[in-house]
This record gives C-alpha cells, sequence and structure tokens, in this order.
C-alpha cells in the first residue's frame, strides 16, 4: 500500500508540472483508498495478506497508468522535482499534498 501511495503522490506532483490531466477526485480516491486499508489492517492486527476491491484496483490502475506514461514523456528534472516534494511533505504536518476537489 505504502508503494501504491507513493506512486499516487508522485503522478500527483508530476501532472501539477503539466504531465496529464486526471482530475483531482481520482488522487483524493486513492489516498482515501489507502487510508481505509491501512486502518482496517491496524485494526486487525493484519499486516500482510489485505487485498483491494475491483472499484479500488480500477483507481489505481488509472492512477498507474497515468505514472507509467508520464515515465515515459516527463524529463528527469520534473521526477526530481516531484521525489523533493514528496518528501518535504513526508517531513512536514499536512494531511495530504493534493487539494480537496472543488465544489
Amino acid at each position: 500500500m505504502n508503494e501504491l501511495i507513493r506512486a499516487t503522490y508522485m503522478a500527483w506532483f508530476v501532472q501539477r508540472a503539466g504531465f496529464g490531466d486526471a482530475p483531482v477526485e481520482l488522487f483524493k480516491a486513492a489516498e482515501c483508498i489507502a487510508e481505509v486499508m491501512l486502518l482496517k489492517a491496524h485494526d486487525s492486527g493484519q499486516q500482510e495478506g489485505w487485498s483491494l476491491d475491483e472499484d479500488s484496483v480500477s483507481t489505481f490502475t488509472t492512477l498507474l497508468a497515468l505514472h507509467d506514461a508520464q515515465l515515459r514523456t516527463a524529463p528527469l528534472h520534473h521526477f526530481e522535482k516531484a521525489e523533493r516534494l514528496l518528501l518535504a511533505f513526508l517531513r512536514g504536518t499536512e494531511r495530504s499534498p493534493i487539494p480537496e476537489p472543488p465544489d
């Protein structure tokens, strides 16, 4: 799950640099799925062996396809900047680097 959310955040930062046009709702959905899965794992004491439902898999499949396209098209310096932004977020206190979708 950590790698899926990492890919989600990297895709978000690279998209903000101009590589992609996925709706913010897709990124927020992935973030929510990850939070719920980690809470379920924590509450159950289960650290492995959990799985995603079909809708969750679809969300991450879409995001990973975006990230794959970004890897093919975006220059390296955009990924380096995205990595710096991700590390800054992880060191910070913000709940999410992704803004809430507009109403």
